[in-house]
């Protein structure tokens, strides 16, 4: 699939990855299309997080491709990881938003988890950052006062974490949001609230005209159904 204006988000083919002698990924052929829902099910250790790591340009693949669409060229057409160097696979990222299993949230604040992106990326100020942190912070149904945005991450709920972890995703408006394992040690409550966030967060752009592609890594059955 060459460089032409697509309808695919991401086209993976032939991709093999081993880490000494154990084959994690053996020829794997992938396409999501622009504004689809795909959720990637597997045991534990079977190459799912390896898999979206590829995707995410954080592993080389031994054999094979992963293409992905450039937003930033008229038609977004495909382009092959492996030919970006590091300047153009950031401008790939500033396009995409990562949920992690472990929420990977930085020490400090709300605010500052927030911020952080939207000031060394975007070059915004904070009269320009607080309106969108409290958007976001609502949109996942989190307090977005004065307060909360103060408080510092590590005291914070798992659910709560989960959430704003959702939230510095959505700030930077994402076409592509990515989740690794998004209810990993939640209780049915969170996890269901997640579940329902998941769906609300893939919808968001649809009435401004635009599209949002979701890709999940999970084991979560019941986020499955739901989906």
């Amino acid at each position: 699939m060459n460089a032409k204006a697509s309808s695919t988000e991401i086209f993976i083919e032939g991709l093999h990855k081993s880490f000494n002698d154990n084959h994690v990924l053996n020829g794997v052929d992938l396409e999501i299309k622009c504004n689809a829902i795909v959720a990637i099910v597997g045991g534990s250790g079977c190459g799912k997080t390896v898999l979206l790591n590829h995707i995410l340009g954080l592993l080389d693949p031994d054999r094979g491709c992963v293409r992905v669409a450039d937003h930033d060229q008229k038609g977004q057409p495909l382009v092959d990881l492996a030919d970006l160097d590091d300047n153009q696979l950031a401008h790939i990222h500033m396009h995409w938003g990562v949920v992690f299993q472990n929420n990977a949230l930085f020490s400090g604040s709300v605010y500052d988890n927030i911020a952080l992106w939207l000031s060394e990326v975007k070059n915004l100020e904070d009269d320009e950052i607080e309106p969108i942190a409290r958007k976001v912070l609502d949109a996942v149904a989190l307090p977005s006062d004065g307060d909360f945005l103060n408080l510092d991450v590590h005291n914070m709920s798992g659910g709560m974490a989960k959430r704003l972890g959702l939230a510095r995703a959505l700030a930077m408006n994402p076409k592509v949001i990515f989740y690794d394992e998004p209810t990993t040690g939640l209780d049915p409550t969170s996890a269901a609230q997640v579940h329902d966030l998941i769906v609300a967060t893939h919808d968001e752009l649809r009435d401004a005209g635009h599209s949002r592609t979701t890709l999940i890594i999970t084991h979560d059955k019941d986020l499955l159904s739901r989906l």
